[in-house]
């Protein structure tokens, strides 16, 4: 048998992997040449604990290899981003359009075809109506089928195989078909329906964590306000045996909780006002946060006569991971930083090298030079800084509670 992934990502890549690791032919693509190069010297493009060694054993056996352009197969699955386009988070389904189009020609009787990528409800239909479009001898002839990742940034490859997984076909056969291989190397339970279902349960999945950590961050805010400390109330909120608040952050970043949602809210505007309404309070708690620390640089002019150095710990999107789409922490900086003098703004990220735009300092360097200290994000080696009594600190992850 031989895969063929299109995107090697941060789910096509580990998920091309693990399918490796199985005894299975993997031929990965991207268009990235350097994500190929990359992947062929056993190089890990991505942070991800516990994967270079993997993606090292799988290249040396010869099970997987990566190039710009997908090869005959037996298995097909697209992992591509699904961004947005326009100004009104319209989702983007061309990088998956066009992946499929590329594997059309190699297309053949008995195929599996497998969309991962986080899609609006509806498009796996799509892609199937393109696919017999063009090559309409295919018809009832290969297996069409929708299966969303579930799995944590710096935990993928346990959780791409001990989670429970949702798989979709656009016919029972085609379900059937995808559960067979996933069970290949997924432990936990593997779920059919139909492809609307699946593409739905994603999107909703997504769409709950973003308005339960709305709830979280409106809190926050209140708190704020009223001189509580928003740790310790939802801490004894959480006492209650049926109150599970979540922790407030500085907003909702990520391609999955940050995004999604706008896949719910674009094609059912009418019926998603609660879903609409936690993405405008998460996107809100960014400005917000940008807002006091403005505020607080304000106040330390008016006090002090000088400008103050700013420490702004953390840039990605949640702890302890590279990745900084959608990061609220990164807009924040980003917001500040156009206001004040750069060389005033301490900028720190420890689990990334450089960065084309912020000038990154060591975090005990930042924190000793700093004024003004800002935690805009939870890594654990922020946690270990002794705090100064001397320093103005504004925690908006909870380093402090």
């Amino acid at each position: 048998m031989k895969v063929c992934f299109m995107g090697l990502g941060y789910i096509g890549l580990p998920t091309a992997i693990i399918t490796a690791k199985h005894g299975i032919e993997v031929h990965g693509v991207d268009i990235n040449q350097e994500v190929v190069d990359k992947t062929n010297r056993g190089e890990l493009h991505i942070i991800e604990p516990g994967i270079e060694e993997l993606l090292q054993e799988s290249v040396k056996s010869g099970l997987l290899k990566a190039s710009t352009k997908p090869e005959i197969s037996d298995a097909y699955f697209i992992v591509v981003p699904t961004p947005f386009k326009g100004g009104n988070h319209e989702p983007d389904i061309s990088y998956v359009e066009v992946s499929t189009k590329a594997v059309l020609p190699l297309l053949k009787e008995g195929d599996l075809y497998v969309i991962e990528s986080t899609s609006p409800v509806g498009t796996t239909d799509k892609m199937k109506n393109l696919i017999f479009t063009e090559r309409p001898e295919l018809r009832d002839k290969i297996f069409i089928a929708y299966c969303p990742e579930r799995v944590l940034p710096g935990n993928v490859i346990y959780e791409l195989v001990h989670n429970d997984r949702i798989i979709g076909g656009i016919n029972d056969e085609s379900t059937e078909k995808a559960i067979e291989f996933y069970s290949l190397f997924v432990k936990g339970v593997l779920h059919g329906t139909n492809a609307k279902t699946a593409e739905l349960c994603k999107l909703t999945e997504n769409s709950s964590r973003d308005v339960q950590i709305a709830f979280a961050n409106e809190l926050s805010v209140i708190c704020e306000k009223a001189g509580i400390n928003v740790w310790e109330l939802i801490r004894l909120a959480n006492k209650h045996p049926r109150v599970n608040i979540l922790q407030p952050g500085c907003g909702v970043g990520g391609h999955c909780i940050a995004v999604d949602p706008y896949f719910i809210t674009a094609e059912f505007p009418m019926e998603s006002q609660l879903i609409a309404k936690a993405r405008e309070i998460n996107n809100y708690k960014s400005f917000w946060c940008a807002e006091r620390i403005e505020n607080e640089i304000l106040k330390y002019k008016i006090e002090k006569g000088k400008e103050p150095v700013v420490a702004m710990m953390g840039l990605a999107f949640k702890p302890d991971i590279d990745d900084l789409r959608e990061s609220p922490a990164k807009y924040i900086a980003t917001k500040v930083m156009q206001s004040y003098n750069n060389d005033n703004i301490l900028i720190v990220e420890p689990n990334i090298r450089q960065h084309k735009v912020f000038k990154l300092t060591d975090c005990k360097e930042a924190y000793s030079q700093a004024d003004i200290v800002v935690w805009l994000v939870a890594h654990t080696l922020f946690k270990d800084i002794e705090k100064q009594e001397n320093k103005t600190e504004l925690d908006f992850c909870g380093i402090r509670k």
